[in-house]
């Protein structure tokens, strides 16, 4: 794995947008280390998993800014004179895209052109990198799933986030912004959201293990994931901000190996020292939209800029699991909205 050139970061002018999330707070705390000039821009907008505990310890030392991202000439006074921009902004409950498509539009889309534009209407742009999903290739017809296969969402946000990776692939193209998308899959680790599963079903399971609850797995449990730790997903971050090669590029993100989730089940138990859980059949408005085995090949990003996941699935968790032991009371709910997918 090739590190990302620490100093490079020094005294760069760095804006998150979505940065009171789970991966821009990581993030924001990892610029810091670089010694960059952080600043942070959320709406935190309650299904989008902003958090202000996020940042405990930091808050001093970034620039946060509490704003609707969609506001052009506020965002204006943001991106100007930024060297880099992570756009990290957007909602991920593929159940409440289905459920209010018109609000994930708005989240998912409108948000992205709007941030594009601002940054087209600058003259010197920062260079953007752009968090995507997974979920644009709907059920894989091929595993382990290349940057080359067919584009099928089968739910709306799926849809709405390949639209957002459009914007950013026309606006790079025609007025000539560095642009980098990063196509994460199941990215974990602390300061995620758990109080739902809007985020990540691990997350919600996390959160019933640690409230001493069973939790549900929906299926026979031997659906095939790909896992990556926070700490694995902001280097590969870096890596996209610094380096040239990466400029124009669409990379997947994915975990070294697949579990099934039978199998996660069982080792995030045993790591735990306890909990239980139980299969379920998939409720009909989630089956309709699961996609079944999952997993990424990444070649490309290894080969580009020379990224690797390099946190075992059994050390992420345990520091999961040790962190949310010790701040469950920031991250609680009473109820679960979203389900595994």
């Amino acid at each position: 794995m090739i590190m990302p050139n620490y100093h490079f970061f020094k005294g760069k002018k760095v804006l998150i947008a979505g940065g009171l999330g789970f991966i821009g707070s990581n993030l924001a705390r990892r610029l810091l280390d670089l010694d960059a000039k952080v600043q942070i821009v959320d709406s935190l907008i309650p299904e989008c998993g902003g958090n202000l505990f996020n940042v405990a310890g930091i808050e001093h030392q970034v620039d946060i800014r509490i704003a609707d991202v969609r506001n052009e000439p506020e965002m204006l006074s943001f991106i100007k004179g930024q060297d880099y921009l992570f756009n990290l902004v957007g909602q991920t409950s593929h159940l409440d895209s289905m459920k209010d498509p018109d609000t994930d539009l708005e989240l998912n889309c409108r948000t992205q052109l709007s941030i594009l534009e601002t940054c087209r209407k600058i003259q010197s742009p920062p260079k953007i990198i752009f968090t995507s999903t997974r979920q644009i290739y709907g059920k894989p017809q091929s595993l382990p799933v290349h940057e080359e296969h067919p584009l099928t969402p089968i739910d709306v946000n799926g849809v709405h986030k390949l639209a957002a990776e459009w914007y950013h692939r026309i606006y790079g193209q025609v007025y000539d912004i560095r642009i980098c998308i990063l196509r994460l899959t199941n990215t974990y680790g602390p300061r995620m959201r758990i109080k739902d599963s809007r985020q990540t079903f691990l997350g919600w399971w996390i959160h019933e293990i640690l409230n001493g609850n069973e939790f549900q797995i929906f299926g026979n449990g031997r659906q095939l994931r790909d896992f990556i730790f926070i700490d694995d997903t902001v280097e590969a971050l870096l890596l996209a901000a610094e380096r040239e090669e990466a400029d124009g590029q669409i990379f997947n993100l994915g975990g070294e190996n697949q579990i099934s989730l039978g199998n996660l089940a069982k080792l995030l138990t045993e790591l735990h020292g306890s909990g239980s859980y139980r299969f379920v059949p998939f409720p009909e408005a989630l089956k309709a939209i699961d996609i079944g085995d999952y997993y990424a090949e990444t070649s490309q990003i290894r080969s580009k800029i020379g990224w690797s996941p390099k946190t075992s699935l059994e050390e992420g968790l345990r520091t999961t699991l040790r962190f949310f032991s010790d701040h469950l009371q920031h991250y609680q709910m009473e109820q679960k909205i979203d389900a595994a997918l």
